[in-house]
């Protein structure tokens, strides 16, 4: 079975989604981001997996549910935390951000299906803004991380052709918003009305009228 592993900031006021402030404050902001955080780990924890870990920076809250383990991030930039990350797994890993609380069951289940990676070697998740939301690894290799430029409009596609360069067989997974920035936060609670992201969203921005 695959590992699933969450790559994750605690929700510390001013450590996380400061690009949502403003319209939001530094608290608003985190608090956000803890729901965002407990909507991804409530679909981690629905499916089936040999192992799921939040990978966090910082100490883990209430937020975390039963059957999710910690792992402390690794020092050193994203590229380098993330090729750590795939290093906590033997086996076949997919890897999601903490930036999608919309994803649900069915949107996770093609890379977690039996057959998974009978006729696939990675899962791309592609994101809005030229990144990536969701990385699946048959075997987790750091090259295939380690030197990336990350946080830029296209590193999305260059850990595409790392993949595609190594001779991997890459299937896709759907096209999905990061939550950054007060706009994303409004288009994926519109997307996503059932979520804990979306019920404080909609409380926040009544509250601001």
């Amino acid at each position: 079975m695959t590992t699933l592993l969450v790559i994750a900031k605690a929700p510390v006021p001013g450590r996380v989604k400061t690009r949502l402030t403003p319209p939001f404050t530094a608290s608003e902001a985190a608090r956000l981001a803890e729901a965002a955080l407990s909507d991804t780990l409530r679909t981690v924890a629905a499916l089936p997996a040999a192992r799921r870990i939040v990978v966090l920076d910082g100490p883990p809250g209430p937020w975390l549910p039963p059957g999710v383990d910690v792992a402390p991030q690794c020092g050193g930039g994203l590229d380098e935390r993330l090729a750590a990350a795939f290093a906590l797994s033997d086996g076949p890993a997919l890897l999601v951000g903490m930036d999608t609380p919309q994803i649900g069951e069915a949107v996770l289940a093609p890379a977690l299906a039996p057959g998974a990676w009978r006729a696939h070697d990675a899962w791309f998740g592609p994101a809005v803004d030229g990144g990536f939301w969701a990385l699946g690894l048959a075997r987790p290799d750091p090259r295939l991380l380690r030197g990336v430029p990350m946080s830029r409009p296209t590193t999305g596609a260059a850990v595409r052709r790392r993949l595609t360069g190594a001779g991997l067989r890459v299937a896709d997974l759907p096209l999905l918003r990061d939550v950054d920035t007060g706009h994303d936060a409004r288009l994926v609670a519109a997307q996503a009305p059932g979520t804990r992201f979306a019920t404080l969203h909609a409380r926040l921005t009544a509250r601001a009228r």
